[in-house]
């Protein structure tokens, strides 16, 4: 019975109202997320504890982020403004235009597995079965299936070949696992 209200007490306290999250959706002790315009998290989507996810955007089903993962803006302050420090200038979440920046953005397909320590910047399309190794910063795009480690991230290899990517969808699909 505790456990329930914890669990809602946690979604209240830590996470944004612009972030709409599935069904079975679980966010770990010390996590924020939050979002200047909108993010939307699919079913199935563990977030582990100390993660910070402050960006709009999407993340996909049956997503796994590892702890100490932090998601976060490219742009989240306009650092153009001459005579203004940095710590006054416009900030994404009172200024459309910056929230509104494809690269402050970011995709994040079904099926991913985010690693301790990774960073993800906005900006940045992870593709459905990607595999982002512990430490990873991840500044480009992510191949469906690929395995990127490093930093700046790259890719280190194949999660599967053709045929085991066919057979793993085709499971999901028949087990009703939407995409």
């Amino acid at each position: 019975m505790i456990g329930k209200y914890w669990k809602a007490l946690k979604k209240k306290l830590f996470v944004g109202k612009t972030v709409h999250a599935g069904r079975n959706f679980h966010i770990g002790l010390y996590s924020i997320i939050t979002a200047p315009k909108r993010l939307d998290i699919g079913d199935d989507v563990y977030v582990g504890k100390h993660c910070s996810i402050q960006v709009s955007g999407r993340i996909g089903n049956g997503v796994l982020i590892a702890n100490n993962v932090g998601i976060v803006g490219r742009r989240d302050h306009d650092i153009r403004h001459v005579g203004v420090p940095i710590r006054l200038a416009n900030w994404i979440g009172d200024h459309d235009y910056l929230a509104s920046d494809p690269k402050n953005h970011v995709d994040i397909g079904d099926d991913v597995w985010i690693g301790f320590g990774a960073i993800i910047m906005s900006g940045v399309r992870i593709g459905r079965g990607a595999i982002i190794s512990s430490g990873a910063v991840v500044l480009k795009d992510v191949e469906p299936y690929a395995v990127v480690a490093g930093n700046p991230a790259q890719k280190i290899a194949e999660r599967f070949n053709a045929a085991e990517i066919a057979a793993h969808e085709k499971k999901l699909a028949e087990k009703g696992y939407r995409s």
